[in-house]
């Protein structure tokens, strides 16, 4: 038996004012989106914006439904319509906020598992590293330099063959 340990490095900044000035745009674009998402369950309100390598920005926001599976996350919402806009564009960069309307929203959150587990793909699609931008509100963000860094094993059609 061994025993293995695999572990990732992110960056932490203190509050928006300490990011460069792409990412701090990126990022206050997410929050701006958050305010388009349609959660009247949740009441937590998810905005994703990302920027290709061609420069074209793409939102999303989270839209929600009575039947709970049938709702959608703001990254997939924006990665979908990437795919349909620019199918061979890479992503360079997603930055990702929300507004928590029964809570605080001062903290990063990172991806839903479905939501990592399509970053993963298109990362092997588009053959090229997603950086993530994970922030509230307000507060701390944490950039995140590959989004498989979010997913270790994670599944892909390399394991179909």
């Amino acid at each position: 038996m061994e025993k293995i340990l695999q572990s990732f490095t992110y960056t932490r900044y203190n509050d928006l004012s300490e990011l460069p000035e792409n990412d701090a745009w990126l990022l206050q674009e997410a929050r701006d989106v958050t305010s388009h998402a349609y959660a009247p369950y949740s009441k937590f309100q998810v905005g994703a914006v990302m920027r290709l390598i061609n420069g074209e920005i793409i939102a999303g926001s989270n839209q929600e439904n009575a039947s709970f599976p049938v709702g959608i996350c703001a990254e997939r919402v924006a990665l979908s319509a990437a795919a349909s806009i620019w199918p061979d564009v890479p992503i360079e960069t997603i930055a990702v906020s929300y507004h928590n309307l029964q809570g605080e929203s001062n903290h990063p959150i990172s991806p839903c598992g479905i939501c990592r587990q399509s970053l993963a793909e298109y990362q092997v699609r588009l053959k090229h590293p997603i950086r993530l931008i994970l922030g509230g509100l307000t507060g701390e963000i944490f950039v995140v330099e590959n989004a498989n860094d979010l997913l270790p094993l994670s599944f892909s059609a390399d394991d179909m063959k």
